[in-house]
């Protein structure tokens, strides 16, 4: 139900220019003596932290989901541009030097694949997940950023310029490892996690 009235005082600041992730503006909510009636209300009143919470700590596995897609997507386009570009007189997927970088960038998105579907899987249970999520958006960010770098490593000077996708992949990985809680701030929920 729309109360424009009521959205007195909901106030959106201008958009950030952002190095990446150009699909998703990010800007300022302000709310500013706004009344939000009960009906529009998430959560019990006076347990709104506890609300935020549950929220980022599901996020955390969207943000995780989002790190595999991009690792999967920069290992794809790494993969077929190996086999597309020449270097004396051979694809350069034949070369070792990229098959183990190849390698590597499947190994550690797949990995971070399965860290992603334990931690949701202990969600959709109903069992406690906060150290899995932590654990999951740490790891895949960290693999998506790892990953995008090496396609763009593969793609010599081309993955520098914007005539390939490989650098869009290391822009929008970046953001993951900020975002629904910084590393240095998952590595602190893990820890604090395993010493409870």
């Amino acid at each position: 139900m729309v109360r424009p009235e009521e959205d007195d005082g909901f106030i959106v600041e201008g958009t950030e220019h952002k190095l990446g992730d150009k699909g998703c503006p990010t800007a300022e909510l302000r709310f500013d003596d706004l009344h939000v009636h009960e009906d529009r209300r998430l959560g019990e009143e006076g347990r709104g932290l506890v609300q935020a919470l549950k929220t980022l700590n599901g996020g955390r596995i969207t943000i995780a989901a989002r790190g595999v897609g991009i690792a999967q997507a920069a290992l794809d386009e790494a993969l077929d541009y190996s086999q597309d570009r020449e270097q004396f007189d051979q694809p350069v997927s034949e070369f070792q030097s990229i098959q183990h970088k190849l390698a590597d960038m499947d190994t550690k998105a797949e990995a971070a694949r399965m860290l992603m579907h334990k931690a949701a899987d202990k969600k959709i249970r109903g069992e406690s997940y906060v150290k899995d999520a932590a654990q999951a958006k740490l790891y895949a960010s960290e693999v998506s950023r790892e990953v995008a770098n090496e396609g763009i490593q593969i793609h010599g000077g081309y993955g520098y310029t914007k005539d390939f996708p490989a650098e869009r992949f290391y822009r929008d990985a970046k953001l993951n490892e900020i975002y629904e809680g910084t590393s240095e701030i998952l590595r602190n929920t893990i820890a604090d996690e395993l010493l409870d």
